[in-house]
Order: structure tokens, then C-alpha cells, then sequence
């Protein structure tokens, strides 16, 4: 173990290195993968060192997400504390389903779940899981609001006919988890939007309403708290107000922007959390800890007992159910997602949170501003998100995002909204400075510059990936 945690060091220190002089790694085509890199499994080992150097081989050729290149994915970035607790996390290998197997790491994540809760502003019978992502704490939240509509459906199954809500601008987890929990995908209502994504509640009311007279029964309203292409925040105060009136479960996807509510200056955008059944947000987006670090929190512990326990005798056979988290999880066996987020916290304390929210909407009003004052941009979002949206030159967005990656200069995705079609831009990297926000144009614009005549072409070098 102590030659495996030195050669660990020793490729991390490498890739370290590497990435202070090339923030982007290698593109290497999907069809030349196997060519290109010695992937095979054989009958037989190879030698220590031979095995280092396919395995630095590998790491330096992955695709760099701490970088300042990185701006595709709704995360980035790596801090060093939450990293320090997941490689403790890999050490300790505790299973998080009972305290038998885990001990006091039951503690670190309820320890987490009590001080999230205590935010909110949720009472005593509030409580909360961890999961494996963002789909997976909707689909949770999708469970519990079917077993709180109807509890023969855990034993009998679904024999009438459900509705959930959400808008069309949700997250693509929503009709897979209707297929998933039997309502089905057909029965899905995608609830329009206004100019900048948000939800219109009063389409939501008449949604509802016409299901309700139509003999369907309304579940399960999702929110969402960050849209996935804008960034942009349903009102949970008038959508709340909705589901109180028919009596239907309220969830709020966070999963992207849900830590808002660590921030005094921004957690307004989820004003209202308090009145809904559930929330979910994932500390490995805003917060900056390694994959995956997703939490789901329920206003009444009640219902994670009444969808997610089941006995278990060889299993469950020590100390009280409280501190036997696979009773209220999805999961059985699962890994401690919550170390490294405690690690992280414990460290910098709730105001280091909300420094480290704050900071990326200050670098989103860097970008904003620097896309404001040049005029060979079209801006497309809007103030307050930590999601940029523009074109440059009018290049095709698609074309430009392929050709910035294929040219190993920039990582950085496009999205559509309203017909628009646009290079998405994201600041969350807490690790970033405003230094790198604009670096971030001037490599774009110079590489523009470079290729433009094949970026505009009927062919371009970005149409190879589509």
C-alpha cells in the first residue's frame, strides 16, 4: 500500500505539472482511442514499472477538468481540502449503510444533512440522504411523492393513472424517472416558460387543473433551481403556492444551483424553500468536491423510510435505525460521498461557502461585462447567472465549441433556448480568477481570428464531431 500511495503521488505531482503547460490534453478522436493508447487487458501482468507508464500514458491523454481551459461541464475546479477527504474516503473504504460498517463516518454525513436542513429552515422530523447524482435524487423525490399520493403503489404498484410537472427546460432525468417509478414518460407535462426559462405558474395551475378534471392524479411538481442551459431559477414561493392549492408534492432540483442557499446575497432565488416537500443540490457543482456529491433533503424524514427501507436481518443487526443510513437510501452498499464535503466545510467554515458562491457570480459578471462592451458579441442570457450565453462573429456556436476542442485550445459547450443558438459559458470554477475569465476570450478571439475562414465555411473543422 505505501509503494501504491508513493507511485500515486508521484503520477499526481506528473499530471500536476503537465497541466501548468498544457491546460488542455491531447485530442485524441474516439476511433483512434484503442490505436493510440494501450488499453488491453491480457492473460498475464505486466511489471511495476511498465504499469506506471501505462498509467501515466492514461492520465496525461484525459480530458483536464481543473484547469482554466475548462468552461463545458456544470463543474470544475479542484480543491485541495475536499480532495484531501475523498482520497481518505478511498482509504477507509466504508460502506454508508449501517454504523456496524461505518462508525463515525454515519456521523460526518448526518452531521452534513442536519446543517443543511438547519438552512433551510425545515424543523426536527426533516432529515436527508446522499445519492449518486442529480437524476438519481430526482428520481428519489419522484418516489416518495408517488408513495405519498398513494402507499398500496410500494405493494401493489401503480394502477392509476399520474401526472408529474416540470418545465421544458428541466433536467432530461424527468421522463426517464417516470419510466423508471411506472407513471410513465407519456405523462410528463413540460410547463412553458418566460424569456429567461423560469417556470410560468400559472400554466403550471391550468396544467393541473385540466389533469385533475381529466382523472389523472398530480404527484410530483419539479422545480428547478438552475436550469441546465441558462442557469436560470423557478419561482418556488408562486410554484409552492400551486402545489399547496391541489395538494401535490413540490421538489426543487438544486442540482446545479441549489447552493445558492449558503449565499446571503443570492439565496433569494430559492426564496420560499422552506414550504417545499423536498431539495436536492450537488456539492460537486458550486462547491468544487470531486464527483459525485449529491444530496437530497425531505421537509418530513418519514417519507425516505416509507419509499427507500426494507428489512434486511443480515444486514441491519446493530445499534438504532437512525444511525443505519441504508434504510433510508436508494443504494445499499455506497460509498461515503460526505467525507470529502464535510472535509471541505469543516475547513472553511459556511462563510467559506458563501465566499466561494459569490465569487463565481462575480466571475459570470466579469464575463458578462467584458461581452457587453465588445461589440462582435451577441449576449443571450441574462445578469445573475452563473451561466454566460453569446456568439462571437456569428460562427456557428457548434462549430466554434468542436474546433476549440479538437484544437486542444478551450473546452467550452453550446446550448439552445428559444431558437437561439449559442456558446454556453460557465463560471463555475470557484478557482478561477477574473484574470482567467478574460484570458478566456482572448484565446477564443485569437483563435477565431486564425480559423475563421474554415469556421464560416459550408465545411469546417468542427463539423467532424457532431
Amino acid at each position: 500500500m505505501e509503494k501504491a500511495l508513493a507511485d500515486f503521488q508521484s503520477l499526481a505531482k506528473q499530471l500536476l505539472a503537465d497541466e501548468k503547460v498544457n491546460p488542455m490534453a491531447e485530442f485524441i478522436p474516439a476511433e483512434e482511442l484503442f490505436d493510440r493508447l494501450d488499453l488491453s487487458l491480457n492473460e498475464e501482468g505486466i511489471d511495476d514499472e511498465t504499469h506506471l507508464e501505462k498509467l501515466k500514458e492514461l492520465i496525461i491523454a484525459t480530458p483536464r477538468t481543473a484547469t482554466n481551459a475548462f468552461f463545458n461541464q456544470l463543474y470544475g475546479g479542484r480543491n485541495e481540502k475536499a480532495v484531501l477527504g475523498e482520497l481518505l474516503a478511498v482509504l477507509l473504504n466504508n460502506s454508508m449503510y449501517t454504523y456496524k460498517a461505518a462508525g463515525p463516518q454515519i456521523g460526518v454525513e448526518k452531521a452534513v444533512i442536519q446543517k443543511v436542513v438547519d438552512i433551510i429552515g425545515w424543523g426536527e422530523n426533516a432529515g436527508g440522504a446522499f445519492a449518486t447524482g442529480g437524476s438519481m435524487t430526482n428520481f428519489m423525490s419522484m418516489l416518495m411523492a408517488r408513495d405519498a399520493a398513494n402507499g398500496k403503489i410500494r405493494f401493489q404498484g401503480v394502477q392509476q393513472k399520474m401526472t408529474v410537472y416540470t418545465s421544458i427546460e428541466s433536467h432530461y432525468s424527468i421522463p426517464k424517472n417516470a419510466s423508471f417509478s411506472g407513471i410513465g414518460r407519456d405523462n410528463v407535462r413540460y410547463i412553458p416558460v418566460n424569456k429567461v426559462g423560469e417556470m410560468n405558474p400559472e400554466d403550471l395551475d391550468k396544467a393541473i387543473a385540466k389533469d385533475i378534471n381529466d382523472g389523472f392524479t398530480p404527484v410530483l411538481v419539479n422545480a428547478t433551481a438552475g436550469t441546465t442551459v441558462l442557469g436560470a431559477f423557478d419561482n418556488v414561493e408562486q410554484i409552492s403556492a400551486v402545489c399547496q392549492k391541489y395538494n401535490v408534492w413540490m421538489h426543487v432540483d438544486g442540482a446545479y444551483c441549489g447552493s445558492v442557499i449558503f449565499s446571503e446575497k443570492y439565496k433569494h432565488f430559492l426564496k420560499g424553500l422552506e414550504h417545499v416537500n423536498s431539495f436536492s443540490f450537488n456539492a460537486h457543482k458550486m462547491i468544487g468536491t470531486p464527483l459525485t456529491c449529491s444530496m437530497i433533503f425531505v421537509k418530513d424524514k418519514k417519507h425516505l423510510r416509507d419509499s427507500f427501507a426494507n428489512e434486511a436481518e443480515y444486514l441491519f443487526q446493530t445499534d438504532e435505525d437512525e444511525f443505519n443510513l441504508g434504510k433510508t437510501s436508494l443504494q445499499c452498499g455506497r460509498r461515503n460521498d460526505a467525507l470529502k464535503f464535510w472535509t471541505f466545510w469543516k475547513s472553511v467554515g459556511t462563510k467559506g461557502l458563501e465566499k466561494l458562491v459569490d465569487h463565481q457570480f462575480a466571475l459570470a459578471d466579469t464575463a458578462r461585462d467584458y461581452i457587453k462592451n465588445h461589440p462582435d458579441y451577441t449576449f443571450y442570457s441574462f445578469d445573475d447567472s452563473i451561466s454566460v450565453c453569446f456568439n462571437y462573429k456569428k460562427v456557428s456556436p457548434q462549430k466554434l465549441c468542436t474546433a476549440l476542442y479538437e484544437k486542444e485550445k478551450l473546452m467550452v459547450s453550446h446550448g439552445t433556448f428559444q431558437e437561439n443558438d449559442f456558446v454556453r459559458f460557465v463560471t463555475i470554477n470557484g478557482q478561477n480568477k477574473h484574470e482567467d475569465i478574460l484570458a478566456f476570450f482572448k484565446t477564443l478571439e485569437a483563435f477565431v481570428d486564425e480559423n475563421y475562414n474554415e469556421l464560416v465555411a459550408s465545411k469546417s473543422i468542427g463539423e467532424t464531431c457532431e
